[in-house]
C-alpha cells in the first residue's frame, strides 16, 4: 500500500471564476468547436429570453474582424444599479459571479433557457476580454473585463473588472450589447462558423414568430448580412424541413395547449407531418433551447400520440387478428415533428441543457397529444387510416429486418457469413480501440490490408459506389450484398433494431480518393449511416480519412526526404520546408500509394488526419440529406444553382 498521507494542507480552493478555467468541460461541454459556439449560445439565450418574455423584438449577432463576437438585443438591459449587500453593479455581478441572475424566481421571466445563472460568467471566464454596454434610462453604461491582475487576490484571474461600471453617453435606445473575445489558450479554435450560427438563428425565428434576428459577418473582404423573420412560426419550420420530401397529407397537424401542475406553468405547441421517408425526424425545444437528447416532453408526445392512433386503429377495425400490432416507432416512420414547450423552472440534465427532466412536462405533453390527436383523427379518418396502415406495414418490415439480422448472426456462427474472404478482420476483440475501415476500390483495399495494423484495424474493400439509400425502398437496401457485409461486420443492427452494445468497433472510417468520385462515395456512405445507423454519428463513431493530395520530396545524400500535403495551402508550406530542388507527386487516388505510404499518411493513428462526422445541428443535417440525396428535384436544382460557384 502507498504511504502517502492526505492532509488538510493538500486541499486546494479555487477563487471566483477559476473553476471554469480549470474544468471548462463541466460548463460548456468541450473546448472544441462545439464549446466555442456554446459560449455564444449562452449570451444569445439571455437576449432571446428578454424577447420571448415580451421585453424586446430584435437581437443581432456580429462576427467581428478580430474574431470577437457581439450580441445585441433591445430588451430591458442588465440591471445597472448597485446591489445593497454585494456593493457591486448588477452588470459586474452577472459577469463575475456564478449562479447570479434574475431567473431563479418567476417574477422577471415566465420562461427562460438560462436558468443556471452561470452563462455570462462562464463566457467571461473563458474569454481574453469582455465588454458590456447597457442602454437604460437614457444612459449608456459600459464595463470591461479582462484576464488580468486581481488586486484583492494579488494574482492574475479570469474575468477581472478593469474598472467599475461607468456612464459613457446618452441614448434613446434600450437593451444590452455584449462583445467577447474567446481565449485561444482555452479553445482549439476561435473561428465561429457562419453556417452553425445561421442555422440556429433560423430555428429561433421559426420558434418565435414575429421577431427579427440578424447576423452580420465582418470577417471577410465584404460584409455579409442576413435577416431572419417568420410570420407563421412552426408551420414555416416544417415546410422548410420537408421541402425535399413527399408529404402524405395536405395540411400539417398542429395543436397547442397550456397547463399548470403545482408551481410549474407550461405551454406546448406541436406541428407534425407524415412523409414517405423511412425515418422519423423529431425536433424538440424547451424555452427556445434545442433538446438534442430529447427528454420528458418528447417522451410524453410519443406516448400520447401512440395511444391515440392505437385506440382509433381498433375503432376503425384496421387491426386484424393475424396482424402484428404496431408500436410507436412504427407509427413514427416518415414523421417530421416539431415539439416546442415553454415552462417555468425547467430541469435540464447537465449544464449544456440537451435533455429535459421535468415529469410535469411528460404529463402535459402526453395528455395534450392524446386529446388533440384523437380529435384530429375523428375529423380526418381517411388520412388517419392511411397513417395507421403505414404503421402496420412498418411493423411487418421491422419483423422482417429482425429475422434477417438473426439469420446473419447464425451465418457468422457457422462460418458461412458474407464476411468470409471480403474483410480482413483484426485480431483484437477490444471494441474500445478497434477500427473498421471501408476503402474505395480493390486496389486501395489490397494496399490497406497490407498497410494496416492487423491487431486493431479491420479493412473492407468497397466495390465502388453503394446505392443511394435515400431513394431506395427498405427491401432493396436489405438486399444489398455490400451493405449486408458492412452491417454484419459492425454488429449493431439497423433502424429500430440498432443496439450500441453490439458495436464491435470504436471508429468506423470511410477512406476514399480526394476527388469528385471519392466525395460522392463518402456522401453515399454517410447517407446510409445517417438514415439506418444514426447513433454511430450521434455517439461519435464515424470518421472520414483524409488522404494526402501531394507528396513533396527530394533525395539528399542518397536518402529520400519526403513530406505530405493534404491541400493546396499545405503544399506551399511543405515545398518551403523541403527546400530547393523539391519534386512534387500528385496522387490521383489511394491505389497509387504503396502500403508504407498508406500507413504513414492515412492509417497510422500518430500521423494521419481524421475528420470526425458529427450532427452539430439535427435540423440542418436532416434538411441537407433530404435535399441532396432525395427524390424531389426542384429544391436540389435551386440549391446547386445558388452554390454553383462554390
Amino acid at each position: 500500500m502507498s504511504n502517502n498521507t492526505y492532509e488538510v494542507t493538500d486541499l486546494t480552493s479555487l477563487e471566483k471564476l477559476e473553476p471554469v478555467r480549470v474544468r471548462p468541460g463541466m460548463y460548456i461541454g468541450s473546448t472544441g468547436i462545439k464549446g466555442l459556439h456554446h459560449c455564444l449560445w449562452e449570451i444569445l439565450d439571455n437576449a432571446i429570453d428578454e424577447i420571448s418574455n415580451g421585453y424586446g423584438d430584435k437581437a443581432t449577432i456580429v462576427l467581428n474582424k478580430d474574431k470577437s463576437i457581439t450580441v445585441r438585443d433591445n430588451g430591458r438591459g442588465i440591471p445597472t444599479g448597485i446591489h445593497p449587500i454585494k456593493k457591486k453593479s448588477g452588470v459586474e455581478m452577472v459577469f463575475t459571479e456564478l449562479h447570479t441572475g434574475g431567473k431563479f424566481n418567476n417574477s422577471n421571466y415566465k420562461t427562460s433557457g438560462g436558468l443556471h445563472g452561470v452563462g455570462a460568467a462562464v463566457v467571461n471566464a473563458l474569454s481574453k476580454w469582455v465588454e458590456v454596454e447597457v442602454f437604460q434610462g437614457g444612459k449608456i453604461y459600459k464595463q470591461r473585463f479582462e484576464y488580468g491582475f486581481d488586486k484583492d487576490l494579488k494574482k492574475d484571474m479570469p474575468g477581472t473588472p478593469v474598472s467599475n461600471l461607468k456612464i459613457v453617453g446618452d441614448t434613446e435606445e434600450q437593451g444590452t450589447k455584449v462583445t467577447f473575445m474567446p481565449d485561444k489558450d482555452i479553445f482549439s479554435t476561435i473561428d465561429i462558423k457562419f453556417d452553425i450560427v445561421d442555422q440556429r438563428l433560423m430555428e429561433l425565428s421559426f420558434q418565435n414568430k414575429g421577431i427579427t434576428l440578424e447576423l452580420i459577418d465582418l470577417r471577410g473582404e465584404e460584409e455579409v448580412k442576413k435577416l431572419y423573420y417568420s410570420e407563421n412560426g412552426l408551420l414555416d419550420f416544417i415546410r422548410y424541413l420537408n421541402e425535399s420530401k413527399t408529404v402524405l397529407h395536405k395540411d400539417p397537424i398542429t395543436f397547442s395547449g397550456d397547463r399548470e401542475i403545482g408551481d410549474i406553468k407550461m405551454s406546448g405547441e406541436i406541428c407534425m407531418e407524415f412523409t414517405d421517408s423511412t425515418s422519423e425526424n423529431i425536433m424538440s425545444y424547451v424555452n427556445n433551447i434545442p433538446t438534442t437528447e430529447a427528454g420528458t416532453h418528447e417522451s410524453g408526445f410519443k406516448t400520447g400520440m401512440t395511444r391515440a392512433f392505437k385506440e382509433w386503429a381498433k375503432k376503425l377495425n384496421l387491426i386484424k387478428e393475424k396482424d402484428k400490432e404496431f408500436e410507436g416507432d412504427d407509427l413514427r416512420e416518415g414523421l417530421t415533428a416539431i415539439i416546442k414547450i415553454s415552462l417555468t423552472n425547467p430541469i435540464f440534465e447537465g449544464q449544456t441543457k440537451t435533455k429535459l427532466g421535468n415529469s410535469e412536462a411528460y404529463t402535459m405533453m402526453n395528455d395534450l397529444s392524446y386529446t388533440k390527436i384523437s380529435q384530429w383523427i375523428e375529423d380526418n379518418k381517411e388520412v388517419a387510416t392511411m397513417i395507421i396502415n403505414n404503421a402496420i406495414a412498418a411493423a411487418a418490415r421491422k419483423d422482417k429486418i429482425k429475422k434477417i439480422n438473426e439469420l446473419e448472426r447464425k451465418k457468422v456462427g457457422k462460418g458461412t457469413s458474407p464476411l468470409a474472404g471480403k474483410i480482413a478482420i483484426c485480431t483484437s476483440k477490444d471494441r474500445k480501440y478497434n477500427e473498421f475501415i471501408v476503402v474505395e476500390g480493390d486496389s486501395a483495399g489490397g494496399s490497406a490490408k497490407q498497410a494496416r495494423d492487423r491487431r486493431f484495424q479491420s479493412v473492407m474493400p468497397s466495390k465502388g459506389k453503394i446505392m443511394n439509400t435515400e431513394k431506395q425502398k427498405l427491401e432493396n437496401v436489405l438486399a444489398s450484398e455490400e451493405l449486408k457485409i458492412f452491417n454484419t461486420a459492425i454488429g449493431t443492427g439497423i433502424l429500430t433494431n440498432y443496439n450500441e452494445e453490439d458495436l464491435k468497433y470504436d471508429k468506423i472510417i470511410i477512406m476514399s480518393d480526394a476527388d469528385v468520385d471519392g466525395y460522392h462515395i463518402r456522401t453515399l456512405w454517410m447517407t446510409y449511416i445517417y438514415r439506418y445507423m444514426r447513433p454511430l454519428i450521434a455517439n461519435g463513431h464515424l470518421y472520414m480519412a483524409q488522404p494526402p493530395l501531394y507528396k513533396v520530396y527530394k533525395v539528399v545524400k542518397g536518402k529520400e526526404v519526403a513530406k505530405y500535403a493534404y491541400n493546396e495551402e499545405e503544399l506551399d508550406k511543405v515545398k518551403k520546408e523541403i527546400g530547393k530542388g523539391a519534386l512534387i507527386q500528385r496522387y490521383k487516388g489511394l491505389g497509387e500509394m504503396n502500403p508504407e505510404q498508406l500507413w504513414e499518411t492515412t492509417l497510422n493513428p500518430e500521423t494521419r488526419n481524421l475528420m470526425q462526422i458529427t450532427i452539430e445541428d439535427a435540423a440542418k443535417a436532416e434538411k441537407m440529406v433530404s435535399l441532396l440525396m432525395g427524390d424531389v428535384v426542384e429544391p436540389r436544382k435551386n440549391y446547386m444553382y445558388k452554390y454553383a460557384e462554390f
